[in-house]
C-alpha cells in the first residue's frame, strides 16, 4: 500500500529481458543500504518487489503482464522514475490510499503554464473514467493528484510548483503516456454497486429492487 507521496525520482540504470519478461535495476534516490529484499516499491505507481542489491540499485522483476498494462515496457535506460516505498503502519496518509495496481495508461493531451502552476490534460480509456471525479483523487505515474476536471474523453490537473519538481512530472511532454491508477476506495464502490453476488451487472444503478435483495 501506498500514498501517491514520490520519495524521489529515481533512474533506470539497467534493462534485461527475460523471454515476455524483463528485470530493472533501479537507482534510487535514498541509500541501497536501506533495501530490503522482498519489499515493494511503487515504480511509476506499478507496485513491484526488490528482488537483488546491486552497486548500481536494486533489481524488480516485472512480468509480461506488467510490461503490457503499464508504461514501464517502454522504458530506456537513463530515463528517470518516481519512486515510493511501501507505507508503513502508523505513517501519516498525506495523499491517498494507493495500491500501485495501474489501471490503465492515459496521454497527456496539453500541459499550460497559468501563475506558478501547470495545468496537465489527460485522456484515458472510456471504462475507466467513470471512476474519476472532480475534486476526487488519481495516481499519475505514483504521484498523488487531485482532479480538478473531468470531461468527456479525460480529466484536468494543476500540479502546483513543489510538485513539479520533486517527480517526473517535471519532464512531462503532450503525448507522453503516464500510469493511471483510479480512487482505490471508489473502485470497490462502483463494484459493489454494479455487481451483488449472483446478480447481472446493474444498468441504472441501484433500484428500489436492488436495497430490499441486499437487506436495506
Amino acid at each position: 500500500m501506498f500514498t501517491g507521496l514520490v520519495e524521489g525520482a529515481g533512474r533506470i540504470a539497467r534493462i534485461s529481458p527475460r523471454g515476455p519478461d524483463a528485470v530493472l535495476v533501479v537507482s534510487p534516490p535514498w541509500p541501497l543500504a536501506e533495501a530490503v529484499l522482498g519489499e515493494s516499491v511503487a515504480v511509476n505507481g506499478a507496485c513491484l518487489t526488490v528482488t537483488q542489491v546491486l552497486g548500481e540499485g536494486f533489481c524488480v522483476d516485472v512480468s509480461a503482464e506488467s510490461l503490457n498494462r503499464t508504461t514501464l515496457g517502454r522504458l530506456k535506460p537513463g530515463a528517470m522514475v518516481n519512486l515510493e516505498r511501501a507505507l508503513r503502519l502508523g505513517d501519516r496518509l498525506g495523499g491517498h490510499l494507493v495500491s500501485g495496481h495501474v489501471d490503465c495508461v492515459g496521454t497527456i493531451r496539453e500541459i499550460k503554464t497559468l501563475g506558478g502552476s501547470t495545468r496537465i490534460w489527460i485522456a484515458i480509456p472510456a471504462p475507466h473514467l467513470g471512476l474519476v471525479v472532480e475534486k476526487g483523487s488519481v495516481t499519475v505515474d505514483g504521484v498523488s493528484l487531485t482532479v480538478n476536471q473531468v470531461g468527456a474523453d479525460g480529466f484536468g490537473l494543476n500540479i502546483i510548483p513543489h510538485t513539479l519538481a520533486a517527480t517526473t512530472l517535471q519532464l512531462a511532454k503532450e503525448g507522453d503516456s503516464v500510469n493511471i491508477e483510479t480512487d482505490l476506495i471508489g473502485k470497490y464502490v462502483a463494484r459493489l454497486l454494479n455487481r451483488d453476488e449472483g446478480q447481472p451487472p446493474a444498468k441504472g444503478g441501484l433500484s428500489r429492487e436492488d436495497l430490499v435483495r441486499m437487506g436495506f
